[in-house]
C-alpha cells in the first residue's frame, strides 16, 4: 500500500501568517501514527519567487519522508533551482522524476514565466514521454503539476488553468500504468476526471478559495488549511481522503 500527503499552495512570503498555516500542516504531517511514503506539494510554494521564501521553505517543508514537489506560477524557476534543487540551471522548466515506494512521480512545470495560466510545453511533454517510454509496464505512475487541466466550475480558477491539454489527454488516455493526475492551483479541495483517468486537486495551505454558490468573497483567509491523502491499495485502487488541519 503507498500513502501520499499531498499539500498545496502555501505561498510563503516571510510573514507569520503563511509560514504558521505550513507549519502547522507539517507538524501534523510529521506526528502521524504510521509513516506516510512521501509529501507531495504541487507549487506556489513561494509567493513571490525569492530566494529567501525558498529558504524559509526548505527549512518548513523538512519531513522525515521524502518531499516531491513542482512550482506554480508564483514561483520563479531560477531562485527555485538554485535553492531548492541545488541546480543552478538555467530558465527551463523544472521537470522531475522520482521513485517511491515502487511508484513513479512525474513533476511537470506546468507553469509560463510571468502570466497566471499554465501549459505542458513540447519540452516537457517530449519529457513525459520519454520517461514513460522507460517505465516498466507493471510500474504505477502519478502525473504531477499545478495547473489543473480542466475546468473546476470555480470562473477565476477555470481562466488561468491549464490549456493546450489535448497533448497530454493524449499520453494519459492510452497509458493504463497512469494511476491519477495530482495538482493544485485551486486552493480547494477537488476532485473529477481528465482523460479517463482521476484528476485530484489539493486544498490551498495559505487560503481556501470560495465557491460561486458560497457567500463571501472570492478567497477564505480563515478557513483552516488541510490536505489530502491518496491511499494505492494492493489491488490497485485509489483512495483519497481529504483532512482539516485544525
Amino acid at each position: 500500500m503507498l500513502v501520499i500527503a499531498h499539500l498545496s499552495d502555501t505561498h510563503l512570503d516571510g510573514g507569520d501568517r503563511a509560514a504558521d498555516r505550513t507549519t502547522r500542516v507539517m507538524a501534523y504531517l510529521n506526528d502521524l501514527a504510521q509513516p506516510v511514503d512521501a509529501v507531495l506539494v504541487t507549487g506556489d510554494i513561494a509567493d513571490h519567487g525569492k530566494p529567501a521564501e525558498y529558504e524559509e521553505a526548505r527549512r518548513l517543508l523538512e519531513a522525515p519522508y521524502p518531499v516531491l514537489h513542482c512550482p506554480g506560477n508564483h514561483d520563479e524557476r531560477a531562485a527555485y533551482r538554485e535553492v531548492l534543487l541545488d541546480r543552478p540551471d538555467g530558465a527551463a522548466p523544472i521537470n522531475q522524476a522520482h521513485r517511491v515506494a515502487g511508484a513513479v512521480f512525474a513533476l511537470c512545470d506546468s507553469t509560463i514565466p510571468g502570466r497566471d495560466d499554465g501549459l505542458l510545453t513540447d519540452e516537457t511533454i517530449a519529457w513525459l514521454e520519454r520517461l514513460l517510454a522507460e517505465t516498466p509496464a507493471d510500474t504505477p505512475v502519478f502525473v504531477c503539476f499545478h495547473h489543473p487541466p480542466v475546468t473546476l466550475t470555480i470562473p477565476y480558477v477555470d481562466g488561468i488553468r491549464q490549456f493546450g491539454e489535448g497533448r497530454l489527454a493524449e499520453l494519459v488516455a492510452g497509458d493504463p500504468r497512469i494511476v491519477a493526475l495530482l495538482c493544485g492551483h485551486a486552493h480547494t479541495p477537488a476532485a473529477t476526471t481528465f482523460a479517463g483517468k482521476p484528476l485530484l486537486v489539493a486544498p490551498g495551505v495559505v487560503s481556501t478559495t470560495v465557491l460561486p454558490w458560497e457567500r463571501g468573497d472570492l478567497v477564505d483567509l480563515d478557513h483552516p488549511p488541510a490536505v489530502a491523502f491518496h491511499v494505492l491499495d494492493d489491488e490497485g485502487r485509489l483512495t483519497t481522503h481529504y483532512r482539516v488541519v485544525p
